[in-house]
């Protein structure tokens, strides 16, 4: 699948600048294992880099001040002048690059001419973070061929920051945090606000992590995200009003929130109730699955998915009927919705021996109740961003 992908890119390159190119580099998309909505709660989150890649080759230009990219995936191209500041375009793709070379010019820092053809296996628009891995990728590029002597942190950053001024999603920073430090065989347990971070083993030989994508999405994922953020802050300030005195909202106990849940409403204390329970699963999860305990790793994702759709109220019909299913299967550990919710893809622990029959009859099940085709991506936990060389990685 990587070698096929390496090949199709290079030919890409060849096609689109007839020349062959210098260097090629791989940017991971990543799923998250648990860990939703609580990134803007003091929470942490759990994901990993997968084996799902977007692949650049790359040529450096000597004595040009044009980068030139060719998006294989839209047949498309552009290019702009590196001495020049640059401003969002029409084509929403370029923005995401764009934005980084604005943040990378903001450091002060000065690159020179490029060509650049790019192709994906992350499927878009299916919450595997394609977006992170096309920024952070860029920004590694430019990090490695221009000697820019940035950190990895500051690589993810760039990251966020082109997809906040450039493209217009207010995003938190797992995504291109996920991108840039994945480790093979590895999760990210991940606080989002000071960026502390440690690894944890995924022992999880003889199971396999299954997306199913419900290729859906909801009108109301942005205004019900907003909402929840509301219903959650209005929450929090209650709790603060009551308890000055802790410093994180995961530090508040269940006996304060039960304390506050008057003054707050229900709708409030739901939302609050899950996260402090999700953040608490998330550090359960990393132990689960650095002690190989996916029995208990599965019971922890459906625990998610039931706080998800009943007390955070972000699922749907669809992503609930499919993990309602999922979870009958024989060999089915655990199932939940992935992301911000009101569609996209749901995460499932399954045995080997079980998925292939677990896929065909979700996708059966699933094409009879609501007469739509479901996606499946099988994932493996994987490096990030790094350089390929034939027969080596270079980290």
């Amino acid at each position: 699948m990587q070698e096929n992908l390496i090949n199709y890119t290079k030919e890409a390159f060849r096609s689109a600048f007839e020349s062959e190119p210098e260097r090629i580099f791989l940017a991971p998309g990543r799923i998250n294992i648990i860990g939703e909505h609580v990134d803007y709660s003091d929470g942490f989150v759990l994901p990993a880099a997968i084996d799902k890649h977007i692949c650049f080759a790359v040529k450096k230009l000597h004595d040009s001040e044009i980068c030139t990219f060719f998006a294989k995936d839209f047949n498309d191209s552009f290019s702009f002048n590196v001495t020049e500041n640059q401003t969002p375009v029409s084509q929403t793709w370029v923005n995401y690059l764009l934005g980084v070379f604005n943040a990378i010019q903001e450091f002060g820092k000065e690159i020179g001419g490029l060509e650049i053809a790019f192709s994906s296996t992350i499927p878009m628009g299916s919450g595997l973070s394609s977006s992170a891995a096309l920024e952070c990728g860029f920004a590694y590029i430019l990090n490695e061929l221009f000697d820019l002597n940035l950190s990895k942190k500051e690589l993810a950053l760039i990251g966020q920051k082109s997809e906040h001024t450039f493209v217009g999603v207010k995003c938190g920073i797992m995504d291109q945090f996920s991108s840039v430090f994945g480790k093979e065989n590895q999760v990210i347990m991940l606080d989002c606000n000071s960026l502390e971070h440690q690894y944890f083993e995924a022992n999880i030989e003889g199971y396999s992590l299954v997306l199913f994508d419900s290729c859906v999405k909801h009108t109301h994922l942005t205004s019900g995200y907003n909402d929840r953020r509301n219903d959650v802050d209005n929450g929090k300030k209650i709790l603060w009003q009551k308890f000055p005195e802790v410093q994180k909202f995961r530090d508040f106990s269940f006996e304060m929130l039960d304390e506050a849940r008057a003054e707050m409403g229900e709708t409030s204390y739901k939302r609050c109730l899950y996260l402090l329970k999700e953040i608490k699963r998330v550090e359960k999860a990393a132990k689960a699955l650095s002690e190989g305990d996916a029995e208990y790793l599965g019971e922890l994702l459906n625990e998610t998915h039931s706080g998800l759709s009943t007390e955070f109220e972000v699922s749907c019909d669809e992503l609930d009927f499919m993990v309602e299913e999922t979870l009958k299967e024989t060999g089915v550990l655990g199932a939940r919705i992935m992301g911000g919710g009101f569609g996209g893809c749901s995460i499932n622990l399954i045995k080997d021996e079980n998925v292939d029959v677990v896929i065909e009859n979700i996708t059966a099940k699933y094409k009879t109740a609501f007469n739509i085709e479901m996606k499946v991506y099988r994932v493996k936990i994987s490096d990030g961003i790094n350089e390929y060389k034939e027969n080596e990685f270079v980290i």
